[in-house]
């Protein structure tokens, strides 16, 4: 088949910083893909494949497409990551991920030199922050005691580029002793420096302002934050004031804080680019710094590629084009390796050009990934979507051209045929390029049954139409020259001759523009009767050359509307426009507008669209890509909508519906928020993303958090001073709330979920633990308010580990071996962790059963009319590995219907009836004190029944003996 499946990786894996810390121990790296057939996956690190099916490995597996990595170690698993995505019709890739291992050290031992400086002057207290990873981390200072912070003003001021204190004038309210902390957000990990005592001596004098913190030349990307910092010692303090140079005012998106020091631009676009000023001013001086902002922008995409499908031999250029600064590098991969760079030229495709390309445009600010198919095609004709019209109507003496326009790759060659007489090429009839069939001053012998045959190397192919030949329509009254004035009304007259068998339309332009009477029915009336033309109201812009067109037709369903496009695009409407197809002799009666998104991929995901005004789209998604196609209906039924419009994108909308819901987990010192995220649908703009938002219960200030990737569902905050307070009893209450935003604003806050942070791990264990086995390889537990190993064979950390809901005080425990001795402990557990283990329950599994089956023997009564059966129990050893039999189960059954089970013990003979010919089933297994042994099952035949001889007891034991070579 000449079709194409889209391949494209829809869930990307992200970059991840791991810590030691890290309470799961393991790294999920996302990867998912749309493609049919459903496709394999692998995983690169650093360009080496990650060998996961090949070889067994204790660190990574695979789930899906996901690669997990459990118990990472740094040397081993640190680095860039790809996941590849195969099936048989190409590879992709997904974009780079890293994965870096967070770390925070600690500050140096040795003690801090203390600092003396004069009441007045300024002072300057170093924090020199260890090495750490990732560099972002937030500085702030502890004066004299943990953990009373130190809170910034006009004359103190802590800067999150070095961390450092700047005190413009010393106060003696300022001598005491000063620690640096740290604290990394990313691994929620914080460290605190030796402390340094800071001693002020008595000498009040003024100081010169002196800027002694100055931003450097600064590079921001597109739509982000960014700040600027600068600071001044002197005395009296000094004022610090802002300015952007060669511009009367400060950008609009500017704030300035902390009394001056700091100046934030938020979202900066390229108009931000400039250069900026800060200057501290006091009495005794004043001092200035300039520098310079640069904007940059990570690629975007221009213009992308598509999925395509090409003939073999045909000519192909794919080409892709992305905006940023700079400007980026584009390159291409096929089926995940690299292909080139600039423009991909094919100027004779073959099978091997076939494949999955994907465009990459990357700058030093990010890199993005564009994805699509070339299938390069040869397919047997077909006629499927493009059959020779069923019936075709030709004047008398006049042109007839017959379509054959079969899909078709190599192009195919083409046969005519009438009735059964092939047709060749002479000098009325010719076979023309494109396969369609012409004929010249055709006749009444010319009508019939037309057939087109296709037939390329891959198959052949034919459609057949009926040639119907008529008189030819003739205009017999022509419309005339008219003049008059506006505002009157006026009639155009046009008649026509035409065959009776068929109907007849006429169609009005007006300089060749054919007149919609169905948009322009102020002004434009067409009587139904004969072909006249009324215009009512004339204006000027009427004024102009009418021509009038007889159509002779064959009633039935109308022509697909052509020229389906969108006119206007709105955030959540389009306005469609189309030119209206033939109505094949009956009044259109109206159209109905269909629509599908991107994520459709079928033809039955077409759905009627919402519409205002008929012509209206309405109720869309912003910021979704659509396509249209519009359908005409007349008395006759619904016509086609073949051609469907162009895609188009939506325009981009603020996020105003509340949504999804909220999940929260939390252990010690750790909040883990989990939501549903928004489908891509909803992102109604570019830029999504979520603010999370959390706060202990009796507090007033909230927590905030920006998460820019839309794909991101939870959100993990480490923080050693989320702690529970004294006076709470077992936890304390927070709330989260959660909200999304795109590039047009925020949207709602989900309503308030209210969690409880644990205080502690249970610090009591389960009592009473108690178990009973079940069979060989289960056991019941019991306790009062679980892990299992063997006792000598079995290591405590490699223990079975089973959860159960507090609720309960019993569970099952399965696939244990069998005959085995097994400690079993229980422990409660809650969000903090696991309380203190109970005493250890000891219980032994039982033996397993028997590994044969019983040996059975059976024999059919002469009369077809009883089945007799016998067999022997499994021999049982008191010292052996199997355990006890407990009875037998026979079961014997016609094939289709099922009897109740005989359970039995010991050496048995029993008998069945069997009143039917037809096949049955025997089978007997014996029930062990260690579960189920196995089946020994046989098939039988029953026979017809001829005599009815009567035996005795004794001759059916005699007979029975005779035949026990005949057991299994």
């Amino acid at each position: 088949m000449c079709v194409y499946r889209p391949f494209a990786v829809i869930k990307e894996p992200l970059d991840i910083v791991y810590t030691k810390e890290s309470p799961d121990r393991l790294i999920s790296m996302n990867c998912r893909a749309r493609a049919n057939p459903a496709p394999t996956y692998r995983w690169r690190r650093d360009n080496w494949e990650i060998k996961l099916m090949e070889l067994p490995n204790e660190h990574y597996s695979l789930v899906g497409g996901n690669l997990i990595i459990n118990n990472p170690e740094e040397k081993k698993h640190a680095g860039t990551y790809v996941c590849v995505a195969k099936n048989v019709y190409g590879t992709v890739i997904s974009k780079e991920a890293k994965v870096k291992f967070g770390y925070l050290e600690e500050f140096p031992d040795e003690e801090r030199d203390p600092v003396t400086v004069k009441e007045g002057q300024g002072a300057v207290l170093l924090c020199a922050p260890p090495k750490r990873w990732p560099t972002e981390v937030t500085f702030r200072w502890i004066y004299n005691e943990f953990p009373v912070f130190l809170h910034p003003d006009k004359r103190r001021f802590v800067s999150q580029s070095t961390g450092n204190l700047y005190i413009s004038k010393v106060e003696a309210s300022d001598a005491g002793n000063y620690s640096c902390y740290v604290f990394n957000p990313q691994i929620g990990k914080g460290v605190y420096s030796k402390f340094i005592p800071l001693i002020s001596t008595e000498e009040k004098k003024r100081y010169k302002a002196d800027l002694v913190v100055k931003f450097p030349d600064t590079t921001a990307m597109l739509n982000y934050n960014v700040t600027l910092e600068c600071f001044a010692l002197g005395n009296p303090a000094p004022h610090i004031v802002w300015r952007k140079i060669g511009a009367t005012d400060l950008p609009a998106s500017a704030q300035v804080s902390m009394s001056g020091a700091l100046l934030h631009l938020y979202n900066v676009q390229y108009e931000d680019s400039a250069g900026y000023e800060c200057e501290a001013i006091n009495q005794k001086w004043q001092d200035w710094h300039q520098a310079w902002l640069y904007v940059e922008a990570a690629p975007e995409w221009a213009v992308t590629i598509n999925n395509t499908q090409k003939d073999v031999g045909s000519e192909h250029t794919m080409s892709c084009v992305a905006n940023g600064k700079p400007g980026p590098y584009i390159r291409w991969l096929k089926d995940g390796y690299s292909y080139g760079k600039g423009e991909l030229k094919f100027s004779s495709l073959t099978f091997e050009d076939s494949g999955m390309y994907q465009c990459i445009a990357e700058n030093y600010w990010g890199i993005i990934y564009a994805s699509a198919e070339l299938r390069v095609i040869a397919c047997a004709p077909t006629f499927e979507l493009n059959p020779v019209k069923k019936y075709l109507l030709g004047a008398n003496n006049g042109r007839v051209v017959i379509e054959c326009k079969p899909r078709a790759a190599p192009r195919p060659r083409f046969t005519w045929t009438k009735g059964k007489e092939v047709l060749f090429n002479n000098s009325r009839i010719s076979i023309m390029f494109d396969g369609s069939l012409e004929i010249l001053n055709a006749t009444r012998n010319d009508e019939g049954v037309y057939t087109c045959l296709a037939e390329n190397d891959r198959g052949k192919a034919n459609s057949t139409g009926t040639l119907t030949i008529t008189e030819a329509t003739q205009i017999t009254v022509a419309p005339e020259d008219t003049q008059v004035m506006v505002g009157e009304e006026v009639h155009l007259q046009c008649q026509a001759s035409f065959d009776p068998s068929l109907d007849i339309t006429f169609i009005w332009s007006l300089d060749f523009r054919v007149i919609d009477f169905y948009l322009e029915w102020k002004h434009y009336e067409r009587i139904m009767d004969s072909g006249e033309l009324k215009i009512m109201n004339v204006q000027l812009r009427h004024e102009g050359r009418y021509t009038c067109t007889a159509q002779t037709v064959v009633k039935g369903l109308p022509a697909p509307p052509g020229g389906v496009r969108v006119e206007e695009i709105r955030d959540t409407s389009v306005k469609l426009v189309w030119n209206r197809g033939a109505d094949h002799g009956n009044p259109i009666l109206g159209y109905t507008i269909q629509t599908r998104d991107v994520y459709a991929l079928t033809e039955v995901d077409w759905r009627d669209a919402s519409t205002c005004n008929d012509a209206d789209v309405v109720d869309l998604y912003p910021w979704m890509e659509y396509e249209f196609r519009v359908y005409a209906t007349n008395e006759f039924g619904d016509g086609g909508g073949r051609h469907p419009s162009m895609k188009i994108k939506t325009w981009d909308a603020g996020r105003d519906p509340a949504w999804g819901t909220i999940i929260i987990g939390c252990c010690k010192e750790i909040l883990i928020i989990t939501w549903t995220p928004v489908q891509p649908q909803y992102f109604y703009g570019k830029k999504f993303g979520y603010v999370v938002a959390f706060k202990p219960h009796d507090d007033v200030d909230w927590w905030y958090e920006t998460i820019s990737d839309p794909e991101t569902r939870r959100y993990v905050h480490r923080d050693s001073s989320f702690r529970v307070k004294s006076n709470d009893f077992q936890v304390r209450e927070f709330q989260v709330k959660v909200k999304t935003f795109n590039s047009k604003g925020d949207g709602p806050y989900s309503l308030s979920t209210t969690i409880y942070y644990p205080r502690d791990v249970p610090s009591e264990s389960p009592t009473d633990v108690y178990s009973r086995p079940v069979s060989s390889h289960e056991a019941l537990v019991w306790w009062i308010p679980v892990k299992y190993w063997r006792k000598y064979d079995d290591t405590e950390p490699g223990a079975n580990r089973i959860f159960v809901p507090a609720s309960m005080n019993q569970t099952r425990l399965e696939n244990m071996l069998p005959d085995s001795h097994y400690l079993i402990e229980v422990r409660a557990y809650n969000g903090a962790g696991v309380g203190p283990p109970s005493e250890h329950c000891e219980m032994f599994t039982k033996r397993a059963p028997p590994s044969v089956a019983p040996q059975m023997w059976r024999y059919i009564s002469y009369s077809g009319k009883w089945l007799y059966v016998w067999w022997h129990h499994i021999s049982y050893d008191w010292f052996g590995n199997e355990s006890f039999p407990l009875y037998y189960k026979v079961m014997f059954r016609k094939t289709g219907y099922i009897t109740g089970p005989i359970y039995m013990t010991g050496w048995h003979f029993i008998d069945f009836p069997m009143p039917q010919v037809g096949d049955y089933e025997l089978e007997v297994r014996g029930r062990y004190e260690g579960g189920d042994g196995p089946i020994r099952k046989i098939r039988l035949q029953g026979k017809a029944s001829f005599l009815r001889p009567t035996l005795s007891l004794a001759a059916m034991l005699l007979l029975a003996l005779c035949i026990v070579g005949l057991g299994i």
